[in-house]
């Protein structure tokens, strides 16, 4: 059976996302080049791995099983390039980072600070939800990942690198603009514009209200904080997003940060990779680079 590597990443990708869209994007290929090899590699194996439910692509008991496999492999490879950098060095490589949305506002500029530093090494850079990048983490897509809050496994290193607070925001014209501390149960009668399901900060909410006995009314559902914030300022509902998120609209006085009973929530940030993973020699030093803003998280 002469499958490639290409074949067995492109259908680790296809698996992962259930589309083959969303694959060839990630990949940097046409949907009809991603196509035309899975056709390939279902060809070479003999049996189906994937089949249509709707407009996802489910996988059949075989790509489940082939699914470990490459997975498998791709660690195996992951492995062997970070091997290989140890003699290279950071004159040359490839660093994959998976963060969460909302890093990508602080984030690029620590990693044009780290291209200065090593410019021979290439940034792969994947953006998304909370659940698609510990996904993208466990599938070996990704070297390292940024995310406020990582998974309790044994098989995760998550190490603290900053602070991440989160804030209620409204319109200036708000009723509760100017009155002073809001109850958080003044809050939950409020329309929420809130993030999608597997976000963090969709979870932190949730969490939160629920630890007050209360529920989330949400409006609108979101999938960016760009969008959640024109919501917000169009009067579409209160809503909840990193202080890290809203610099330029505080400034410019299209929102106001209320003043609401049990807020800011402080979370963390983390920088995670897999237990284990080798990390290549651009990873270790892009994770100490981040860790340098934490002393404490220096000598844990």
């Amino acid at each position: 059976m002469h499958v490639t590597l290409r074949q067995l990443r492109i259908f680790e990708a296809v698996a992962r996302h259930g589309s083959i869209s969303r694959a060839a994007a990630e990949l940097h290929l046409t949907q009809p080049a991603v196509s035309m090899q899975m056709k390939q590699l279902e060809s070479l194996v003999g049996v189906a791995l994937v089949e249509q439910v709707g407009k996802r692509l489910l996988l059949t008991q075989a790509g489940t099983e082939l699914r470990e496999h490459a997975r498998d492999i791709a660690m195996r490879m992951a492995d062997l390039g970070a091997a290989m950098d140890q003699f290279r060095g950071l004159e040359r490589g490839l660093l994959r980072l998976a963060v969460v949305s909302t890093a990508n506002y602080f984030l690029p500029g620590l990693i044009a600070e780290f291209t200065r530093r090593h410019p021979g090494v290439r940034i792969s850079l994947q953006v998304a939800n909370r659940e698609v990048v510990l996904a993208a983490l466990a599938a070996s897509a990704a070297d390292l990942a940024i995310t406020g809050r990582p998974p309790d496994s044994p098989d995760i290193v998550a190490q603290h690198f900053m602070d991440n607070p989160l804030v209620v925001i409204a319109p200036p014209g708000h009723p509760l603009v100017g009155r002073g501390p809001v109850p958080l149960a003044r809050l939950a009668r409020e329309t929420l514009v809130v993030r999608e399901p597997g976000s963090g900060t969709r979870a932190a909410l949730e969490r939160h209200f629920a630890l007050h006995g209360l529920e989330v009314r949400p409006g609108c559902e979101l999938g960016t904080n760009e969008a959640l914030k024109q919501a917000v300022r169009a009067g579409l509902g209160l809503g909840m997003v990193s202080m890290q998120t809203i610099e330029l609209e505080l400034a410019a006085g299209c929102l106001v940060v209320l003043p609401v009973e049990g807020f800011p929530i402080v979370r963390q940030w983390y920088v995670v990779h897999r237990t284990r993973k080798r990390l290549s020699t651009a990873a270790q030093i892009f994770r100490s680079m981040l860790l340098a803003r934490d002393p404490a998280a220096q000598k844990a």
